[in-house]
């Protein structure tokens, strides 16, 4: 279970009234859903809201907690259990083949190197990257390639999983493949997202705007909220006066 009480994240500098730049407004809320979508327009707040959970940014105000775990005091233990999936699998996959990436995922348990090469092979095997254990990595697809980021940050059984736009950069058949890996996990997973279909398969959404959580609900009426949202934002825009007009 996730836990914000009044969490804010702030960044350095002041705003024009002297008060911290403000990059989420306080947050209270509890996430017991097998499946919560984050979803906002860019530079909104969705992926400090994410980052949060697993402790890559910690709250200027309030608390974050992950099964009773405190991010900022029980850093280690809250890493251990909120694994992380970013949008670009290049920046997780670190070693030159994926056996070796999938190995080293499981250096921190308590197995001997030739138990981890073989506990690496079956993982590899369950997300049909078997017959690429040792290619290079590099010369693996886009859809490949964050399937073995998923690979990597589940080996080690984390409770919950956060996903920062898992299926940006792929194309629609690797896009449902992904998304159906995710369907089946037994994790929680907090998955941010601009794909509004994804948005629909979860159990609650939660609608970030300028650094607020505006709308927390189920997924139908998460999804109609942000449209309208962004409706009225395209609306107000096309009805400024335009200046660049000579």
């Amino acid at each position: 279970m996730i836990t914000f009480d009044a969490a804010t994240v702030t960044a350095p500098g002041t705003t024009a009234h002297g008060g911290p730049v403000r990059l989420l407004a306080p947050l209270t809320c509890r996430l017991t859903e097998s499946r919560i979508a984050v979803i906002g327009a860019n530079g909104s707040g969705k992926s400090t809201l994410a980052r949060l959970v697993n402790g890559l940014v910690l709250p200027a105000a309030g608390r974050v907690d992950v099964d009773g775990w405190d991010t900022v005091r029980d850093g280690g233990e809250v890493r251990r259990r909120v694994g992380f999936v970013f949008t670009d699998p290049d920046a997780q996959l670190v070693m030159p083949t994926p056996l070796e990436d999938v190995a080293l995922s499981l250096r921190r348990l308590d197995l001997s190197r030739a138990d981890r090469a073989a506990r690496a092979r079956e993982i590899l095997e369950s997300f049909g990257l078997g017959d690429r254990a040792d290619v290079a990595v590099h010369s693996l697809s886009g859809g490949q390639k964050q399937l073995l980021a998923l690979a990597c940050v589940l080996a080690t059984g984390p409770s919950v999983l956060v996903c920062d736009e898992p299926t940006t950069l792929l194309d629609l058949r690797w896009r449902r493949h992904v998304e159906d890996v995710l369907d089946g996990l037994d994790q929680q997973v907090v998955l941010v997202t601009h794909d509004l279909a994804s948005a629909r398969r979860t159990d609650r959404v939660l609608v970030v705007d300028q650094g607020a959580v505006v709308h927390d609900g189920d997924a139908s009426t998460g999804v109609a909220f942000y449209e309208d949202l962004m409706a009225a934002g395209a609306a107000a825009n096309a009805a400024r006066p335009r200046t660049d007009v000579t």
